[in-house]
């Protein structure tokens, strides 16, 4: 079900921005597969969410990669069915990793987001600032990203 809710969302939301050979191709099975390996691994978690027919999105989180600031850690991952989007979900999800987090000690928390991201309002409307610009390679392209940080992880975790 991950790789299917993250291919699902990934040509939904990246129509138009990703190439769309790459979007084509993407294999809900790899998907699932790279998730199920990263589940094993310490320091990384998920939250998810349900409904009736079962998962309907997830975020994936734990220490950060790359550089790290003391006592920030990383949102990998949020994606929601495009049909579940606008419920509430993901925010939920992101004051659920914020509490998780916290138990752990953690300050921050930051997530890397394409800057053309139809959706990275969420990630403001959730008080996330932009702290610092990046690229990412999918496919055969460069992407500029930008991470946003939420520094207080009590407030986020009250939203």
């Amino acid at each position: 079900m991950i790789g299917e809710i993250l291919v699902e969302t990934w040509r939904h939301a990246f129509r138009g921005i990703i190439e769309d050979a790459y979007l084509a191709g993407m294999s809900e099975d790899d998907q699932a597969l790279r998730h199920t390996r990263r589940m094993g691994t310490p320091g990384v978690a998920y939250q998810a969410g349900v409904d009736a027919d079962g998962l309907i999105g997830f975020a994936n989180y734990g220490t950060a990669r790359g550089p790290a600031i003391a006592g920030v850690m990383e949102l990998y991952a949020l994606y929601i069915r495009p049909a579940a989007q606008g419920a509430g979900l993901g925010k939920a999800l992101v004051k659920a990793v914020a509490q998780d987090c916290r138990s752990q000690g953690a300050n921050g928390l930051f997530a890397w987001v394409l800057s053309d991201n139809p959706n990275r309002g969420f990630y403001e409307r959730l008080g996330a600032k932009v702290v610092a610009k990046g690229s990412v390679h999918v496919g055969n392209r460069d992407y500029e990203q930008l991470a946003y940080l939420w520094p207080n992880l009590v407030e986020l975790a009250e939203i």
